[in-house]
């Protein structure tokens, strides 16, 4: 009978063992377990809008903090987690002390109804469509939508607090508004390809 082959330590669990010889003094380790979790650490800063230079400091302080308080990290196996927690909230940290704002009245308005004749030449029959069908949902999803198309990187701290919602709410509301963009552009014969 063949011995049956036991499933690969996930990452958690190869994370933890490389911080815990590098708290045992392997400081070698340490090169190892920055390795195996930047990509996760990478996608965790993504995902909470942050540029990619903001995502890189907060990696990089992440890791200084894991340094400064290796001992205080009483569960090696916690450590990804922790890491990912720090991740994020540097990152909420540094939108919040950005320089740059991004208010929503810097957003440009859609534009009118009624447009001149050389300005509806310039503005495509799709676009027109489009812009009709934005100005019937809600101002809150307008207002979201504007900020996300008109960004080039939106960041999502300064959006929230802008339009004062939550930053966990941003995704989810934009999927809400983009939904229902969506079909009350599908029902229209004039969005049609």
């Amino acid at each position: 009978m063949t011995p049956t082959p036991t499933a690969p330590d996930g990452l958690g669990t190869l994370a933890g063992k490389a911080f815990a010889a590098y708290r045992a003094g392997e400081r070698e380790r340490l090169s190892e377990l920055v390795d195996l979790v930047t990509p996760v650490l990478w996608n965790a800063a993504r995902s909470q809008g942050g540029a990619p230079a903001t995502c890189e400091d907060a990696i990089q302080t992440a890791f200084l903090q894991l340094v400064d308080r290796a001992d205080s990290i009483n569960e090696p196996a916690a450590v990804l987690g922790w890491l990912v927690v720090v991740v994020k909230r540097e990152v909420w940290r540094l939108a919040r002390g950005a320089r740059r704002e991004f208010g929503v009245e810097e957003v440009p308005e859609a534009p009118a109804q009624q447009l001149d004749p050389e300005a509806q030449s310039i503005l495509s029959e799709r676009q027109r469509v489009l812009w009709k069908h934005v100005s019937t949902l809600s101002p809150r999803c307008q207002e979201l939508l504007r900020v996300i198309a008109f960004a080039d990187r939106p960041d999502y701290a300064a959006i929230a607090e802008s339009l004062g919602m939550p930053v966990g709410s941003i995704g989810p509301t934009r999927g809400r508004c983009l939904q229902k963009l969506r079909t009350t552009l599908g029902t229209d014969p004039g969005w049609a390809v």
